[in-house]
């Protein structure tokens, strides 16, 4: 169902730019459309389906309608499944009379249903004092037997059950098992859920660091949170939320410090593992040992309202670096940031405003940007304007974001090319991992999709879709392998249309290793220029000899270019040092490019998607 909202908003956003009255447009072909589906299937269709999407479209004519009746009948299958149909016949025609009618007969035939539920609760207090209501938190699962198996009614009960324990009592609850077991040929699903709690919060004493200027009270005064009350996630985002709209502090962390009590819990649960009568393990004896409350931390940095800073420093994709930073928190209620970097291949200036983060959790900027570089023989001058919305949590991201950008390129001293485009990107960031800063079990995947679809101020539409992923693998305590991987594809008539920054390069610190920054890509004379597809992969072995210093072995290959058969890995290998500074991984790689036959020293902060 997130692909489905995903197309929902990205062309609801394109056809609402495209009634902007930047000019008087000549009418499309108007035809009617006629969906034959059950009851809310019918709406599901007529909500979603780009007939009826780009229905009164100017630039529709007979030959695009005709292409999306084609292309109609598996869209609607599609989209059927999202509701828990998995074997519908579909038909499409188009009546030709005076105003053309496309028919869509659907039979979506007998839905998937839910044939069983296993919910299983580990770890609840079910007795003594306040037990937890473990009977109401089955009796609150939305997606009962004999119900229609849909994948956002699944997905909604497994949040929703989750959400009831980790927002109070129990913050460190998770699903240790999900399993939906589909039967296409019963038309049944079995369903699988294991719930395990973690050990029960409370909060304790308020305490507060990073204040210097500005009086406790400040703070104090806008907690609602009272000791000895259960752990709240709510109580938690609440007050930080009140904090960072104070507009006294740069950065607020409100948290329910673990770290304090988590000594003590371990000595008690020692003392009781000496203690029994019958060998058990610290663990579970740990688990079993009450939690003392955790004290409610809050951690400010303070910030003037402006605030200037200046820095120097050497990247070994783009060289040379200075910036300059100016931001200011309160401009008509907004937060401003900008930014002049100058470096020896890029040369950008920014800025951007922030509106508060709303209840529902979106965060709503724009701005605008300006960026000249020299890479690899291709010169490029670009001005963006843009607008983004983003929410969600650092383990789950999303974003849609529109920019309206022109630019202007030079290739290996040919005459200048300019061209105009309005993209459209959705985002979506999954991170599944032990610790975000210093991750070494779990797996981090980035998709983006989008383009310039319509023709609205753009001079060629495409479409681009990528993928980014990492998965960290542990070996024993002292070792890890890292894998990453990134896959790219654009789609359109004449790349030349389409904006560099849009196309696809590889090589660099992280990339390719043992290549230039965007080295790999598609020769045009003495330049490298962007390719239609991408295709990158890499093995890493890091080995901590100790705690925060480690060394590493790696082996990266890959490249950019305008077809599938032109995709000729080109591959670099070398050693490396690992430091877990304070701020994140620092990497400092010495790789030996293949291809060239040169070896090259790359420095970069962890890997950022």
């Amino acid at each position: 169902m997130t692909n489905v909202m995903g197309m929902r908003a990205a062309a609801a956003a394109l056809l609402a730019l495209a009634a902007l009255p930047c000019a008087v447009l000549a009418q499309g072909l108007q035809y009617n459309v006629r969906v034959n589906a059950p009851g809310p299937l019918e709406q599901l269709l007529t909500d979603n389906l780009d007939l009826l999407r780009f229905r009164g479209n100017p630039r529709i004519d007979r030959e695009q309608l005709q292409r999306m009746a084609r292309t109609a009948p598996e869209q609607v299958k599609t989209l059927l499944a999202t509701a828990g149909y998995y074997s519908p016949l579909v038909s499409t025609r188009i009546d030709p009379t005076a105003t053309p009618t496309v028919v869509v007969d659907v039979q979506p035939g007998e839905p998937v249903r839910v044939g069983s539920v296993d919910i299983v609760l580990q770890g609840f207090r079910t007795g003594g004092e306040a037990p937890f209501d473990t009977a109401a938190l089955k009796a609150g699962w939305t997606l009962q037997k004999g119900d229609v198996f849909r994948q956002d009614a699944w997905e909604q009960a497994k949040r929703g059950l989750l959400r009831q324990v980790v927002q109070t009592r129990y913050p460190r609850a998770q699903l240790s098992e999900s399993l939906a077991t589909v039967d296409p040929e019963q038309h049944s699903a079995a369903l699988r859920v294991v719930l395990d709690s973690g050990p029960e919060l409370r909060f304790g004493e308020l305490r507060i660091e990073g204040l210097k200027r500005y009086p406790a009270s400040i703070v104090a005064n806008l907690n609602q949170i009272k000791p000895g009350e259960y752990y709240s996630e709510a109580a938690l985002q609440a007050y930080q939320s009140r904090l960072q709209d104070t507009g006294y502090f740069a950065s607020v962390e409100v948290s329910a410090d673990l770290g304090a009590v988590l000594g003590e819990q371990l000595e008690a649960a020692a003392g009781k593992q000496a203690d029994a009568d019958a060998p058990a393990s610290a663990a579970a004896t740990a688990s079993a040992t009450p939690m003392p409350p955790l004290p409610l931390l809050v951690r400010v940095v303070e910030n003037k309202r402006r605030n200037v800073s200046a820095g120097l420093g050497f990247s070994t994709n783009t060289g040379n670096r200075a910036q300059l930073n100016y931001d200011d928190l309160a401009i008509f209620g907004l937060k401003m940031k900008s930014a002049l970097t100058l470096e020896t291949k890029k040369q950008t200036a920014r800025g951007d405003f922030y509106f508060p983060v709303t209840p529902e959790g979106y965060s709503d900027s724009f701005g605008g940007a300006f960026e000249r570089s020299d890479i690899e023989g291709e010169e490029t001058t670009v001005f963006t304007v843009s607008a983004k919305r983003a929410w969600g949590t650092p383990l789950l991201e999303r974003s849609l974001g529109v920019e309206l950008l022109t630019e202007q390129k030079t290739v290996a001293g040919q005459p200048p090319t300019r061209s105009t485009s309005l993209p459209l990107t959705y985002s979506v960031t999954r991170r599944k991992v032990d610790n975000l800063l210093f991750p070494s079990k779990g797996h981090v995947v980035n998709w983006q999709v989008g383009g310039a679809l319509l023709p609205l101020l753009t001079d060629e539409p495409f479409i681009r879709a990528s993928t980014k992923a990492m998965w960290y693998l542990p070996f024993g305590s002292k070792s890890t392998v890292i894998l990453r991987g990134e896959l790219g594809a654009l789609a359109s008539k004449n790349k030349a249309g389409v904006p560099a920054t849009y196309q696809f390069r590889a090589g660099g610190d992280q990339s390719v290793r043992g290549y230039a920054y965007q080295e790999l890509g598609v020769r045009k004379g003495e330049a490298t220029v962007g390719g239609r597809y991408l295709a990158t992969a890499s093995a890493e072995y890091q080995y901590w000899f100790k705690p925060a210093w480690g060394a590493a072995v790696f082996y990266d290959a890959g490249n950019a270019s305008d077809s599938f058969s032109g995709l000729h890995p080109k591959s670099g290998y070398g050693v490396g040092a690992r430091w877990k500074s304070p701020v994140g991984p620092i990497n400092v790689d010495a790789a030996y490019g293949h291809a060239t036959g040169k070896a090259r020293l790359h420095f970069s902060l962890g890997f950022t998607f």
